[in-house]
Formats: C-alpha cells, structure tokens, sequence
C-alpha cells in the first residue's frame, strides 16, 4: 500500500468522525451522570430523598444517621459505579482498536476470570492481605489470561481470528472460573468469593476506591494519550507502519492500561461482563470510527450505563438486590449473538 492510499484511509476517517455528536455526548452525558449519581445515593434498602442527598454532601451534619449512610455506604458504591463502568468501557475500546476484533471484552476475552482465579488465591493463601496487592495479583490474572488465550488462538494455522479468540477466551474463563471454584470448596471461600463471581458493588467502601482511583484515572488518561495511535492502529498493521506508527510501542501500552482498567475494576466489582462489548459498539455508531472521540465518550457511556444496572439491581427484588452481573448478562448475551452473528457473515 503506497503512501498515498494510507494517508487517505486515515483522512477517511476523519472525516467520518462526528466531533460536534461526541461533544454532545460528553456535555449532556456528564449532566445526566450528575443527576444518576443523586439518584444512586438515595436509592437503596431505606430511599433517602434527593434534598437530603443534596444537603448530606453541602452541610454534612454527623449526627445525622441519614448522612452518615449517604457518606459512608452510598457514596462510595455509587461513585465506584461510574468507575468501574468507565474503566471497563475503555478497556474494551482500546482492546477493539487495538485488535481490530469486534467482539474483544475483557470479559469474553478471559481477563476477568483470571482477575478472580488470582483473587482467590490471594484469599486462599495470604488472608488478611492489603488492598493494593489485591490488585496486583489481579493484574497478574488477567495478563496471564490475555496470554493463554492469544497462545490457545494462534494455534491454528490460519492464526488469530475474531471468532477463534472469542472461543479461546470462553476456554480460559471455563478454566479459570472452574479452578476458582475449587479454591472457593476447597478452603471454604465461597461466602468471601460469592460477592467476586457474581459481580456488584455492594461491598464498595472508601478504603476500597481511594486505592483503586489513582490506578483507574492513570490508565484512564494513558487511553486518551494514545487514542490518536489507537486509530491508526485500528486501520491495520500495514496502513499504521506507513504513517510512522510505532506499532510495538502502542500495544504494549494498550495492553498495560487494559490490564490495570480490568484488573482494578474486577478486584473492586468482579467479574462484571459485557459492559466492555456492548458500550463501544453504541458508541462507533454514534461518533463514527476515531477513538479520540470513541474513548472519553465510551468513559462517559459505560459510567451512565453502570450506575443505571446498580440502581435496577437495587429495585428489582428490593430490599434484596440482584447481582448487577446477571443485569448485563441479560442485555449482552443478545448483543452479543448479534455481533458474532454479523461477523460471522462478513467472513464468509
């Protein structure tokens, strides 16, 4: 492919960009997430109304029972939503771009299963230990979930395709699921790890999240820092070494801010699927093809779309709260079938 051509694939997208819809989004959605964010505080077990909301975070008063529920419970679940909701939106973004795969999750793709097998290990064999090693030993799991899968899916001759990673990726978490539940029987975890396999924030507190922010807004600019890279990268190997990318480099980039968003999001929420798959398909068809704008947009998306689940996981059985993992299983196993069964004709 000469010079020429690769310059105006690049410049076609551009041009199929839609900046002034994305900006929309991003104004609007961060409007709405405002309000989302009140309505999560006050609902719950006991609904507190929104003028205590508004006043527990204006004039807390520590006396007051209502405010201390709001500040130590509510808040912190409900600011985790829109956390961890980005975190695994761009995570599935980048892994898209990156991959050129559109059915890439950190789900589908085994991530978070391994996140959780290394979980309980950690339970399993150093109880009691610290926060911030929890998630280091679930990055651990999903780095060696994303390589036991790229070495299952490469093992055909024709290499790596969408669908055989997918396949690759439903092995792994087969895998890893099983083995954690063998941990779970065998050391007698399955209460500590029930929280971890069925996905939520219930537990959430704020030792929790101030641990895991830094990590998640670090990867979270690190996505921005390298979208324009993404972009290039998404048009194919040979388009992106023409325009001078260093092809190596963003990858392992990619791979990195993939693993803490997952990582960091599954040892605060776990295994929670889907959000990564379903958020930036909505979210091309809404800005088209640059990830300069798909990225900040799928953050705001993927927070908006978390914290309305953990509300209905709250009202549909309430008092007692459904997990917010079979709430996205029910919206993005459709899905998707629905992508799978689209790329599927493209590749015939």
């Amino acid at each position: 492919m000469s010079k020429n051509e690769t310059e105006l694939r690049y410049k076609s997208v551009q041009v199929s960009s839609r900046p002034i819809t994305a900006s929309v989004i991003i104004t609007v959605g961060l409007g709405i997430l405002a309000f989302v964010l009140a309505l999560s505080i006050s609902v719950g077990a006991a609904n507190i109304d929104l003028l205590t909301v508004w006043e527990s975070i204006f004039h807390y008063n520590p006396n007051s029972t209502e405010h201390s529920i709001i500040h130590q419970i509510r808040v912190p679940r409900s600011v985790a939503d829109i956390v961890v909701g980005a975190s695994f939106a761009v995570a599935g973004s980048v892994m898209q771009g990156m991959t050129r795969n559109p059915l890439a999750d950190s789900g589908l793709l085994g991530l978070n299963a391994g996140a959780v097998f290394m979980v309980a290990l950690c339970f399993a064999f150093f109880p009691g230990v610290s926060y911030n090693f929890l998630i280091l030993f679930s990055f651990l799991g999903a780095s060696l979930s994303v390589a036991l899968v790229y070495g299952v899916g490469s093992l055909s001759r024709k290499g790596v395709t969408p669908i055989r990673l997918v396949l690759a990726g439903a092995a792994v978490t087969a895998l890893f699921t099983a083995l954690s539940e063998g941990i779970a029987i065998y050391f007698n975890l399955s209460q500590d790890l029930a929280f971890w396999f069925a996905g939520g924030m219930a537990g959430v507190k704020w030792a929790q999240l101030k641990l895991m922010l830094p990590w998640a807004i670090a990867a979270l600019v690190g996505s921005l820092v390298i979208s324009r890279s993404i972009t290039v990268l998404s048009l194919g190997e040979e388009v992106a070494t023409g325009l001078g990318q260093r092809t190596k480099f963003v990858k392992i980039a990619g791979a990195i801010i993939v693993f803490v968003l997952a990582g960091a999001s599954v040892s605060v929420a776990g295994p929670i699927g889907f959000v990564g798959l379903v958020v930036p398909h909505i979210t091309r068809f809404l800005v088209g093809v640059d990830y300069r704008w798909i990225i900040p947009c799928s953050a705001v998306l993927g927070g908006l779309l978390t914290s309305l689940a953990d509300i209905g996981a709250r009202m549909i059985n309430a008092p007692h709260e459904t997990p917010i993992g079979a709430i996205f299983a029910l919206i993005g196993v459709p899905f998707f079938l629905y992508v799978a069964r689209k790329e599927g004709r493209e590749m015939q």
